[in-house]
């Protein structure tokens, strides 16, 4: 008897006939096009990367295919089949990929690791709430204390907050449902409005593109644009306020299902619903302490220090914002600390080897995202959409601000990629807010909504890592954390288009 594999749905099937249809379709009208017809766009084909990326995200899930399909289609309505030549190449071989790889994949990893050889971070949490850590308000409070600190977003903190918080949290008879939310809602949206991590060197990386060197001249510019429009982040804000109130228990409303979680876990002590299928975390919660090392606060702190004092102390007196010397400063600190505290070089370097493997495939997805902007830069889709919106957003333009969230926050949730819709949005939204009117201020409402936006989709969506992380991290069952959180960050969202659109009426 030979085991049978299961077959492909048959939707799946002609999913993958219709897009590679499309591609051939596609490919054999842009070898029919008349040069002569191309100015500054390819027509509606110049928004097909995007597009396909997009529908391949909502329908595979799969951000890396979707991104590379994206950048294959430029190559076919370019005519440029040799995409490694026309396209890869020139995008990772730009400073501004190696600066990104810099941060996010050699110091930012490598920082990580050494915490988990050390123990630095783990100690460090162990000793606050031991110290505290006195009731289940104050272990949410905790919660979103550390969630602040651990500022970086995303992956990286829901990791850390999650499984430095949950015996404590367990222990003060928290349901795992509100400390899943609170780990959750103080990842990403910390990391926007928290700006001393990798957000604004990536997003800095979409934006300082030719297409928008009218208003953002290079990295350092795009950078300060991001600094700029930290204060009108609506929903980062809220999100992260909505957080802390309700870790202090003094959020007026907490949606119906989050109300029965904390009233069961009050009144049972039970910390998931009869019948929850709560994510194993064991493997998170693991520290490969090096042989022999004494974890101390000193392995936290040091590091951290170094990190906040080189990026904001030269900004206070220069205005010049040092994020890459700051991440590997802090490397270089955590390293020389552990070693001159008695941990062997080969365990140090064996640390930072591994923290680098743990971000390898997130590299590999910026590098993508780098690459599918420049794709779209190539084929002008910034100017066809201003050439196809323009006459009706002149009319009622204080809209866009608002629309633009909107959609993020669906594209996001369908995708589960904060980072993914950026790269998709940033290159066409941006240039039509700023052909709309040129006014600072408008252009840095859309630049915050997309932000917003981006990050209500990727902490709410099921298919997202942090989602799935954060629940891991704190042993919850994921669509309770999922149907729980829902309708706080969806107020949050709606408050906030509510003022993007409010402004921009006040200032149009």
């Amino acid at each position: 008897m030979t085991d049978s594999k299961p077959s492909t749905p048959l939707s799946v099937k002609i999913f993958w006939t219709a897009v590679l249809a499309f591609c051939v379709l596609i490919a054999w009208r842009a070898r029919n096009l008349d040069p002569a017809s191309i100015a500054e766009h390819y027509g509606w084909m110049s928004v097909m990367p995007a597009v396909i990326a997009l529908v391949i995200c909502f329908v595979a899930r799969n951000v890396v295919l979707a991104l590379f399909m994206g950048v294959v289609l430029g190559g076919l309505i370019t005519t440029d089949y040799n995409i490694i030549k026309s396209f890869l190449i020139p995008s990772l071989g730009t400073s501004r990929y190696a600066e990104i790889l810099l941060v996010y994949l050699w110091a930012l990893g490598g920082l990580l690791g050494m915490w988990n050889r050390n123990g630095g971070a783990m100690h460090f949490a162990t000793w606050i709430s031991e110290n505290y850590v006195k009731s289940r308000r104050s272990a949410l409070f905790f919660a979103w204390f550390m969630g602040v600190i651990f500022h970086q977003g995303g992956t990286i903190s829901t990791i850390l907050t999650g499984t430095t918080v949950r015996p404590v949290a367990d222990r003060e008879g928290v349901s795992h449902e509100e400390l899943t939310y609170v780990v959750d809602s103080t990842a990403s949206p910390v990391a926007t409005i928290i700006p001393f991590n990798v957000w604004p060197v990536y997003v800095a990386g979409l934006i300082a593109i030719p297409s928008m060197s009218h208003f953002i001249a290079d990295s350092d510019e795009a950078i300060s644009w991001f600094l700029g429009a930290i204060p009108f982040n609506f929903y980062g804000w809220l999100a992260v306020t909505f957080t802390l109130l309700f870790a202090l228990d003094k959020l007026p409303f907490m949606g119906r299902a989050m109300r029965r979680a904390r009233e069961r876990a009050l009144t049972t002590g039970e910390l998931d619903r009869p019948g929850a299928e709560p994510m194993v975390s064991e493997e998170l919660t693991t520290v490969r302490l090096a042989p022999g090392y004494q974890p101390s606060l000193l392995d936290f702190f040091v590091p951290i220090v170094v990190l906040m004092g080189v990026a904001i102390i030269p900004y206070l007196i220069i205005g010049e914002l040092l994020i890459f010397e700051a991440f590997g400063l802090a490397l270089v600190s955590s390293m020389s600390l552990s070693i001159l505290r008695g941990m062997r070089v080969k365990h140090a370097f064996d640390g930072l080897i591994d923290g680098i493997k743990g971000v390898t495939v997130g590299a590999i997805i910026l590098g993508l995202a780098v690459t599918l902007a420049n794709v779209s830069e190539t084929l002008g889709a910034s100017a066809w959409v201003i050439d196809s919106t323009s006459g009706v957003l002149n009319t009622v333009p204080f809209i866009l601000p608002g629309l633009l969230m909107v959609i993020c926050m669906g594209v996001s949730f369908s995708v589960g990629s904060s980072w993914g819709t950026y790269a998709v949005v940033f290159p066409i939204a941006l240039p039509l807010a700023y052909a709309i009117s040129a006014d600072p201020m408008y252009v840095t409402l859309a630049f915050a909504a997309i932000m917003g936006g981006a990050v209500f989709g990727d902490q709410c969506s099921p298919i997202s890592d942090t989602t799935i992380l954060s629940s891991l991290a704190c042993g919850c069952d994921l669509m309770d954390h999922v149907v729980t959180q829902l309708p706080m960050a969806l107020a949050a969202a709606g408050t906030a288009i509510v003022l993007y659109t409010g402004i921009a009426i006040a200032i149009l």
